[in-house]
């Protein structure tokens, strides 16, 4: 059996190692040292050397495990246990100079999720959870908002940068809440906003093209705070589908089938 606090606790030190190269790097950093692996999608040596940090402190963690990573770092171990990493997530945001930028881990064996962290590095601020517990900010508990409706919410969204598949109902979703909501806000990390739904901060997030280790560790938090995590059709595909809805537990039906009228037309 893992004793998941104590393995929580040591990713969070790992990811806090791995946030403070991040920091360090952003002193003097230039868009020249920036790599395009797509169409504005970039990586730069701070994701790869900061993916390489974190790789090789979690296979100390817990020898023996696999990784889905985003620079591509390790093996996916089948019917095992996983990491799901993002060493930096807001990579745009970092290379312009803007927060915020996290650093996001979560622990899975096959669709079980046991644990996430995510490290948002410019404000020193470390959220986690593991199975059983509940979420935590830098060592105090936190929850969702008891927000009970949807026009009295805040809601963070991401824009996608590469699949335009989906824009035309995506833009319609963002007039429909720029009208039944106290306001739309786009942070640049999923893990961030993620991270705010689940402290209460936003009372829910969407988004559709997005990647397992964006997601992973922050729909895990958003979980344990108390929160309703779905797809867009109200399915549990969220990780390794394409599109995630994250709120309170008192506006999840209205603001999943608000997104849905529209995205699943």
């Amino acid at each position: 059996m893992l004793n998941l606090n104590e393995i929580c606790s040591n990713t969070i030190i790992l990811a806090k190692q791995a946030g403070k190269y991040i920091q360090n790097q952003r002193k003097g950093f230039s868009f020249s040292k920036v790599e395009t692996k797509g169409q504005h999608d970039f990586v730069s040596h701070v994701d790869k050397e900061a993916e390489r940090i974190l790789v090789e402190g979690l296979r100390q963690i817990l020898p023996g495990s696999g990784f889905i990573a985003e620079e591509g770092t390790g093996s996916l171990v089948e019917g095992g246990y996983n990491w799901i990493v993002d060493p930096l997530d807001g990579t745009t945001n970092f290379i312009h100079g803007l927060s915020p930028f996290a650093v996001s881990i979560a622990l899975s064996k096959g669709n079980e999720m046991l644990l996430g962290v995510i490290y948002e590095i410019s404000l020193d601020e470390c959220f986690y959870a593991w199975q059983g517990s509940p979420a935590y900010l830098n060592g105090k508990a936190i929850s969702v908002s008891q927000i009970d409706k949807v026009d009295d919410s805040l809601i963070a969204t991401g824009f996608p940068y590469y699949n335009y598949s989906r824009m035309k109902e995506y833009l319609q979703t963002m007039e429909y809440f720029m009208q039944h909501s106290h306001g739309l806000r786009r942070l640049g990390s999923a893990a961030t906003d993620l991270a705010y739904v689940a402290c209460g901060r936003f009372d829910a997030f969407y988004e559709y093209s997005l990647k397992p280790w964006d997601v992973a560790a922050g729909a895990f938090i958003v979980q344990q705070a108390g929160g309703k995590v779905s797809d867009f059709k109200g399915g549990n595909t969220y990780i390794f589908g394409d599109d995630i809805i994250a709120t309170n537990a008192n506006i999840f039906n209205e603001f999943k089938n608000s997104v849905a009228n529209i995205m699943n037309k």
